[in-house]
């Protein structure tokens, strides 16, 4: 079976240049077989450098790019809004009805958990941080609503679009910092005040870790206590600065603290689980993460256990770090399970072919069997040249174009 090759594109992309020219460019001038399409997505403002219609596009906040079926929504409390360009064309049936023709599979890539929309008008579903304060921007894994949410959405997309795969993005706890617009922070946070302040202690959260035996009301008092004391500092200190290379073992002399965040995975594996358990057999389900993912619950080597791989996005890093990162997933996943990396193609991040096909090399050499680009529509045609030639080299690795 042929490795995928694909890129990350927005519906309005397809929309603004049109299906055969943009699945011509893709697979004679990219040198792609895949197209991973935005199926649920949240707000931003994008540019768009070679639409034909609009220099710039913003997204409704929490929509979905395709036309649900309404008998699979009917027990749902959380009810997806469609985006009104749908209204124009489904674009995410039509590429799946073209496959034949295009030569090009179709991934359904869907924000999962990260929906301002549904968060503001569902605020019980949303993160309850320690403080009792709710964060809108980012569902609650533990939450029934919000899981049955993300499990229905997968569900109409597999059983009814049948895309060849689901790609997974936000599926576990969010980040404090990805939060709203104009975020501001004074103060300086460090990491551990970050994932602190991402911990939800949400009735639901609340009642399953005291089932799993931790004392919530423990590791509730340190993350406050924490907190309070790095918000009254004149200077930002970490209190733990080899968190991001420990990992959770660094918070292990406090028990109560170092259990909660452990018990975080349950709610987050779980979620994952349910949705493969719902998914067509025949949709591979994949989680996008990065490959410090497991500040938001994620366990990489346990998705080998429910789910059909993981895209490990490599960001801003360079070819000897994309390889360890890589080479560490593949060795959680075990060789049988899928393994993508996600390479931006951004510049000054990438500034030339040479230095993408370096990163393609470096994940290929890690162990990933596929990589997917970012972002179709927000670069210039002129780097698509970029990501053919960072495969045309591979074929030693046995990942050619």
């Amino acid at each position: 079976m042929q490795p995928n090759r694909a890129i990350w594109t927005y519906p309005w992309d397809v929309q603004d240049l049109g299906l055969d020219a943009v699945a011509t460019e893709l697979r004679e001038r990219a040198g792609l077989n895949r197209i991973s399409l935005a199926s649920a997505y949240h707000a931003g403002r994008f540019l768009q450098p070679r639409s034909p219609r609009r220099t710039t596009f913003s997204p409704e906040d929490g929509t979905i790019y395709f036309r649900p079926d309404p008998a699979r929504w009917a027990q749902s409390r959380l009810q997806p809004q469609v985006a009104s360009l749908v209204a124009e064309s489904d674009v995410l049936r039509d590429l799946v009805a073209a496959r034949d023709r295009t030569g090009l599979s179709v991934a359904a890539w869907t924000v999962c958990l990260h929906n301002s929309r549904l968060g503001a008008a569902y605020p019980d579903a949303a993160t309850e941080s320690v403080f009792g304060e709710r964060y809108a921007h980012a569902l609650c894994p533990s939450h029934p609503d919000a899981r049955n949410y993300v499990c229905t959405l997968v569900e109409d997309l597999t059983h009814g679009c049948r895309v060849d795969a689901v790609e997974l993005e936000t599926i576990g706890f969010m980040g404090y910092r990805h939060g709203l617009h104009h975020e501001k922070d004074g103060v300086g946070l460090t990491a551990e005040d970050d994932l602190l302040l991402s911990l939800c202690f949400c009735p639901f959260c609340r009642d399953g870790a005291a089932k799993a035996g931790v004392d919530v009301e423990s590791a509730a008092a340190t993350a406050r206590n924490w907190l309070s004391e790095s918000f009254g500092r004149a200077v930002p200190t970490p209190r733990l600065p080899r968190l991001l290379t420990e990992g959770l073992a660094a918070f292990a002399p406090w028990p109560a603290l170092h259990a909660y965040l452990l018990w975080r995975s349950v709610p987050v594996m779980s979620l994952i689980a349910d949705i493969r358990a719902r998914a067509h057999p025949d949709s591979a389900i994949h989680v996008i993460d990065l490959a410090a993912g497991w500040l938001g619950g994620v366990d990489q080597a346990g998705l080998r256990d429910v789910c059909d791989g993981l895209i490990l996005c490599a960001y801003d890093i360079g070819p000897d770090e994309i390889t360890r990162q890589t080479s560490e997933a593949r060795r959680a996943l075990g060789p049988d399970r899928y393994l993508g990396t996600g390479l931006r193609v951004f510049y000054p991040e990438v500034a030339g072919p040479d230095m993408l096909a370096e990163r393609v090399d470096a994940a290929i050499r890690g162990g990933a069997s596929g990589v997917n680009f970012y972002n179709y529509g927000l670069i210039p045609a002129a780097r698509l040249d970029w990501i053919r030639a960072a495969g045309a080299g591979l074929s030693h690795h046995g990942f050619s174009c």
